[in-house]
């Protein structure tokens, strides 16, 4: 069941995603009541949220998780980075990065290049 502040996908109202500003017994309302997160009128939902459909939080960015370190399994080709999934609602979850060889390679130059820009932006050059 949605709780308040909670996002949710209404499938009465061709899956309209709103946060739910008010609970069914909440206020005397008998329904759900739903705002579209950037705001506008409010709509209804039934007491027993049989159309309503959580909204998962989006993730904002990724980090290398702090513990553990990346692992090559040359069985299948593929590194492997534990990361920390940072989502919306202020939650984390642990995963990994996996990639193919190409990957890694691509991977690589690209942080050859970031280290390369912050070592000039620092003036940390050898």
């Amino acid at each position: 069941m949605p709780r308040l502040g909670d996002l949710a996908a209404d499938t009465a109202h061709s899956g309209r995603v709103g946060v739910v500003v008010t609970l069914p017994g909440e206020d005397s309302a008998t329904t759900y009541h739903l705002r579209l997160p950037d705001g506008g009128p409010t709509w209804s939902a039934p007491a027993d949220g049989s159309t309503l459909l959580p909204v998962p939080a989006q993730i904002t960015h990724t980090t290398l998780l702090p513990s553990g370190g990346a692992v090559y399994d040359p069985r299948t080709h593929q590194g492997s980075v534990p990361v920390v999934f940072h989502f919306t609602d202020g939650s984390i979850s642990e995963g990994a990065l996996v990639l193919t060889s190409m990957e890694l390679e691509r991977l690589y130059a690209q942080i050859g290049r970031l280290l390369v820009s912050h070592e000039k932006a620092t003036g940390d050059l050898e």
